[in-house]
């Protein structure tokens, strides 16, 4: 994994409010770093981004996927296993059903297997982007599922 991070950042509609307030916290240490987002979570962390023009940055484009309902998060997770992805930051909402639970649910399956550091919420978000690996080069370990694809069949 390079200096500079692919992360994706994606909030359940309860969440989307808690998402924004931890990148708005964390401007510095999300402003180098290449950011993915689902939907209308990726409109409102580009239009927050935007607003640092005001203070001399950079605007920050952020490539936007579907909706999770309409696909975002089956296209999140091709990513991930396309090797596109380098961290997750998803912040899901624990009590209100999802219509599309299965993709979530399909979504962060990928991230474990494919050994992505992954955050779900505000304090272990806070505790990934403080690492000391955040903003360096990191090798992730590739997972012991693959030697599952290699398997012999009996």
């Amino acid at each position: 994994m390079d200096r500079i991070k692919n992360i994706a950042v994606v909030a359940h509609d309860n969440c989307k409010e808690e998402l924004l307030d931890f990148i708005a916290c964390n401007r510095e240490a999300m402003i180098p770093h290449n950011l993915i987002a689902t939907g209308t979570t990726g409109r409102l962390v580009e239009s927050l981004l935007a607003e640092g023009v005001a203070r001399g940055q950079e605007p920050k484009r952020v490539q936007r996927l579907k909706s999770g309902p309409l696909g975002g998060d089956q296209q999140l997770g091709a990513m991930i296993s396309d090797g596109k992805v380098d961290v997750l930051i998803f912040f899901w909402d624990p009590m209100e059903p999802q219509p599309h639970d299965v993709d979530v649910k399909a979504l962060l399956r990928l991230a474990v297997l494919y050994n992505i550091p992954t955050a779900s919420n505000r304090s272990s978000a806070e505790f990934l982007i403080s690492s000391a690996y955040f903003d360096h080069e990191f090798c992730i370990k590739p997972g012991r599922y693959f030697e599952y694809a290699d398997r012999a069949l009996k």
